[in-house]
């Protein structure tokens, strides 16, 4: 959920002004680049996750071609993850993030509900996730934030409007102060390391 609301007409001077701030980061100014370019796909006035049919067909199809199932059902009904498949009544931008999350989890958390990470907001069988939670603290925002910024650049891939899952899970709250613009490079760099987005900072199937 945003923290602070962003008028849409505004984002392309933010986004601006982050890079600016990113002077330098060759990997960095690729990613961001990447997330810039997606607002052309953008096709309403508000910030809003896209609900369009396509997207969300076009996400399935991601999820298929990590050899993932689906699970026609929202989390709350369940789990978003449970072990083999995805919840797949909700949005598509949070379809494509769980994606990213198979890629980011040890081997042995890919069977785990919700991989391991514990309950979200949105998990209905919170026991369940809680008892099958092995990442906690900060460990645990770490994967988050890697997955967050991986399943952005899985929906600017896809030619979906990543800007607005950018925004809304907070990577320019802050704008470019040197704390955010500290955060979001060691993210990049560790996805970079990881070898789950290339220099150009286009996402790639590597699991780890």
């Amino acid at each position: 959920m945003i923290l602070t609301p962003v008028d849409l007409a505004a984002v392309p001077r933010l986004l601006d002004e982050f890079a600016d701030a990113l002077a330098g980061q060759r990997g960095a100014l690729a990613v961001l680049g990447r997330i810039k370019d997606s607002l052309a796909a953008v096709d309403g006035p508000d910030i809003a996750l896209s609900q369009r049919a396509d997207h969300h067909a076009q996400a399935i199809g991601l999820l298929h071609r990590f050899g993932l199932g689906t699970l026609d059902h929202a989390p709350e009904e369940g789990v978003t993850w449970d072990g083999q498949a995805v919840a797949i009544r909700m949005e598509p931008s949070v379809i494509v993030h769980e994606v990213a999350h198979y890629q980011l989890a040890q081997p042995e958390r890919r069977h785990l509900a919700d991989f391991g990470l514990g309950a979200g907001p949105e998990s209905g069988d919170k026991a369940l996730c809680e008892a099958q939670r092995r990442v906690f603290g900060l460990d645990c925002d770490r994967e988050e934030a890697l997955a967050s910024l991986l399943g952005v650049l899985w929906e600017a891939e896809l030619g979906q409007p990543a800007v607005l899952a950018f925004l809304e899970q907070n990577w320019l709250e802050g704008g470019a102060s040197p704390h955010n613009v500290r955060h979001f490079v060691r993210n990049v760099a560790e996805l970079m390391e990881g070898g789950f987005i290339g220099f150009d900072g286009r996402p790639t199937t590597r699991l780890r």
